[in-house]
């Protein structure tokens, strides 16, 4: 058990009681700028250019991104998965069917994900549908990770609740040991989700906090763009 210990005034988490220390905790945005003229219509095409600048700056994570789902109790929750694929259709990223963002997949397709790049200034947000990919598409992709990275994936019963840390270290070894001549197979229960987009946000932070918001909408299989206020 984890031994929890109560913030108090003298030893809260920053280690001051004076809170209002984060107000001044700020700074200004300033490198870069949206021109509505020089958008293509094709938001995807925004999003790939956008993604090709944040990796060549950023070269660790910069395919992360946060989704976010929705139970049938109307909870969000939200945690960090990484983008393997991007084509006309949509978004992909691969992950375990029976975690807690597979099983409120189940109850709600509906969901976002959320792309920062602190180092441009700039935030993605899609909205959409996710779908399942096929096994054909799952296979090829968990056949080109690192064996122990396929090996984790077939013995971690993600999101559910384990005794302690040598638990899954046990279960990894022991499969590594049962199984050292032969390579490991995608089990049924993980594969890849496809994002389908309804809804862009391009975010550029500028200076003042009058940061420039771009959205497209899809309306009768169409496009329109329209310019948020900040």
């Amino acid at each position: 058990m984890f031994n929890l210990h109560p913030l108090t005034q003298e030893s809260n988490f920053f280690g001051m009681s004076d809170k209002k220390k984060l107000h001044n905790h700020r700074r200004e945005y300033d490198k870069n700028i949206i021109h509505e003229h020089t958008m293509p219509e094709d938001p995807l095409l925004v999003f790939h250019d956008w993604l090709e600048e944040a990796i060549k700056l950023i070269h660790d994570d910069a395919t992360a991104m946060v989704l976010s789902t929705v139970a049938s109790n109307k909870q969000p929750s939200s945690r960090i998965v990484l983008l393997k694929e991007i084509d006309d259709e949509g978004l992909t990223f691969f992950s375990n069917y029976e975690s807690r963002k597979g099983m409120e997949l189940q109850q709600n397709d509906m969901a976002s994900v959320l792309f920062y790049w602190k180092e441009m200034d700039r935030q993605v947000r899609i909205e959409g549908k996710l779908r399942k990919t096929s096994s054909a598409v799952s296979d090829t992709y968990f056949e080109s990770r690192p064996e122990d990275s396929r090996i984790a994936a077939i013995i971690s019963r993600q999101s559910a609740v384990i005794k302690d840390r040598s638990e899954l270290d046990a279960a990894f070894t022991a499969y590594k040991k049962k199984n050292s001549k032969s390579k490991p197979i995608r089990p049924d229960h993980w594969g890849g989700y496809q994002l389908i987009p309804e809804y862009f946000e391009f975010w550029q932070g500028r200076p003042n906090r009058l940061h420039d918001r771009f959205i497209y909408v899809l309306e009768n299989e169409m496009w329109t763009t329209k310019r948020l206020a900040p």
